[in-house]
């Protein structure tokens, strides 16, 4: 069996050290979306931690259902989670997950660098991106399920012309195939520690270390929302991981959700 045919759940679990995530697997050769099957799962009560991964989506999405390519070769998965807390601290998950996925990654020698909101780039370029989707039941969160896509061992031929320029790959970055259970073995070790410290209310434990990954902090970044487009130096996040932006007449603005392009680091 070649690298990059290799995970089956029974190869991810042998050796995994976690005691939440990857305990229940739902593989797939093709889905639609693995976000999709993970809420259906999370809404007939599938228990934290849940993965769904596969070998191929055909209609994967990013945020704002943006198509999301999913060839054979990368790692594209969902999982749930179902942390006892207010919604408002829900974007601290994307914010962790992307601390996970960086580090994963930069165990195979890769200096990956997180995007805020939800990417990690590899020298500028998209390597990863996360979708986060949420069910509450008044102030409180029933589920989240995190979605994410890696381009592991996939050719950059295989992304739309548009996007060629902005994305790269492990294997494009490596010049070799990657073993894709050691990738998601790491994450899930990874995910399951700045989780855990996310449970325990430890937010400054996944902020700081976001901080420490952070590609856009010192950056002059764009940013678009629907209301707005505003350019400024990230300069910080705050404890509910809105990226706060320092314009240019010195003032400061917090922005809680958007598309962030970076421009250049002072």
């Amino acid at each position: 069996m070649s690298v990059q045919d290799s995970i089956f759940p029974e190869e991810i679990k042998k050796n995994l050290n976690t005691t939440i995530f990857g305990e229940k697997f739902h593989y797939f050769e093709e889905v639609g979306s693995t976000n999709r099957i993970a809420r259906e799962l999370a809404d007939d009560g599938a228990k934290e931690g849940t993965v769904v991964i596969c070998e191929t989506q055909s209609d994967g999405r990013g945020r704002l259902s943006r198509t999301w390519i999913s060839p054979r070769g990368g790692l594209w998965f969902s999982f749930i989670l179902r942390p006892q807390m207010s919604p408002k601290k829900a974007p601290i998950v994307t914010l962790l997950t992307g601390v996970a996925v960086a580090k994963a990654i930069r165990g195979f020698g890769l200096d990956a660098k997180i995007k805020w909101p939800n990417d990690v780039l590899i020298n500028e370029r998209k390597v990863s991106g996360i979708l986060t989707e949420m069910d509450t039941d008044s102030d409180v969160v029933n589920y989240i399920v995190v979605g994410v896509g890696i381009n592991a061992n996939v050719d950059r031929t295989v992304f739309l012309e548009e996007f060629k320029d902005r994305t790269t790959s492990l294997k494009e970055e490596l010049k070799t195939d990657i073993s894709r259970v050691d990738l998601m073995q790491s994450f899930l070790q990874e995910m399951e520690h700045y989780y855990t410290s996310f449970k325990n209310k430890d937010f400054e434990c996944v902020i700081s270390e976001w901080k420490r990954l952070s590609g856009t902090l010192g950056s002059h970044v764009r940013i678009e929302t629907p209301a707005e487009e505003i350019e400024g130096k990230a300069i910080d996040i705050n404890p509910d991981g809105a990226l706060i932006l320092e314009l240019s007449d010195g003032s400061k603005k917090t922005i809680f959700a958007g598309d962030c392009t970076h421009a250049h680091r002072n």
